[in-house]
Formats: C-alpha cells, structure tokens, sequence
C-alpha cells in the first residue's frame, strides 16, 4: 500500500474543467503518493486545504480558476497564501481580470497563468519546474 504524502488541489466551478484537469494531471503527477482533490466551491477549497495541512499532507501546487460565482480566484488565492504563504498557486482561466492578475504576480502570489483554453504541454510546463522542487 501507498502512502499518500502530498496533494494537488484544483478549483474551477466547471466540472468538466477538472475533468480534463484530473486527465492531464495524472500523466504527470504521481498518484501513488499524490492525492488529487477537484473542488467547484472556493470555499469548501479552503477548508479542505487547510484539513490538508493539518494531516500533515504537502500540497503541491493548487490550480484556481478566476471567474467563480461565490469568490474570485483572486481572492481564493490571497485567502490561501494569508493562511499558507508557501504554497504555489497556478491560475487557469479564461476571463481573468487582468489587473488582478498583474497585482497577485507583483505581490508574488502567483507561479503562473495559464489562459483557457490550454493545451497539456502548456499546463505541464508551468507545473513540471514546482513538481521538480518538492522533497
């Protein structure tokens, strides 16, 4: 049996989003000690990450769309980073403001942007250098 260590979480109000996220993910993220969690609700994200945490489970990177009707990826990610501020995160979207954008890159909160549609390679090259880095 495997033990689970660390998790890659993804937030995106669109289910098929995370399907094909779920997809590509498991082409290069290493489920056998990687737990993979899918959320449509921002803040049931936080709540999960921060059980995360407490389990002593190293997550990753999280994968955040911008346009969400409870709460803007933007604003998920600054209520991320106040509680975990290592923690990567790496926005997926197709209509992000891109003054919010600009202001989560300069107060460094942001890995990278990926613009929906994306295509696989694109997603990998933005995670592959954060898989790299972990213990």
């Amino acid at each position: 049996m495997y033990e689970l260590k660390y998790a890659v979480v993804c937030v995106d109000d669109d289910p098929y989003i995370l399907q094909m996220l779920g997809f590509q993910l498991a082409k290069i993220v290493d489920q056998k000690c990687t737990l993979l969690e899918y959320f449509t609700d921002p803040s049931e994200a936080l709540e999960n990450i921060d059980s995360l945490v407490e389990e002593k489970i190293d997550i990753i990177f999280i994968i955040v769309d911008y346009q969400m009707p409870k709460m803007t990826g933007a604003q998920l990610i600054r209520a991320i980073k106040e509680k975990h501020p290592n923690l990567k995160c790496v926005m997926l979207s197709g209509h992000a403001n891109p003054v919010y954008v600009d202001a989560l890159q300069k107060d460094n909160l942001l890995e990278s942007f990926i613009s929906k549609p994306w295509d696989e390679e694109v997603l990998f090259n933005a995670i592959r250098p954060i898989l790299e880095n972990i213990d």
